[in-house]
């Protein structure tokens, strides 16, 4: 038993793969050619305000609550 854990072991250090840190490509000698493709058709987005229910209303009549504040008083 020992001796299969061993030669697992021996082949998964064997197995390890090394990279280099720095790979460089020379495009010197390599014309390289191509074209410049646009799309077809053009995006025309407008953009609207977006609109809420106000949820503060302005008051413009305030005759009811003088009248209740002036029967407090009396």
């Amino acid at each position: 038993m020992f001796l299969f854990i061993f030669t697992l072991v021996a082949n998964a250090q064997e197995n390890t793969i090394v990279y280099q840190q720095r790979t460089e490509i020379d495009f010197e000698g390599i014309d390289v050619e191509g074209e410049m493709v646009k799309p077809q058709g053009s995006l025309i987005m407008e953009r609207t305000h977006a609109t809420f229910n106000p949820l503060i209303e302005l008051r413009t009549d305030w005759n009811p609550e003088m009248r209740k504040s002036v029967e407090l008083i009396k």
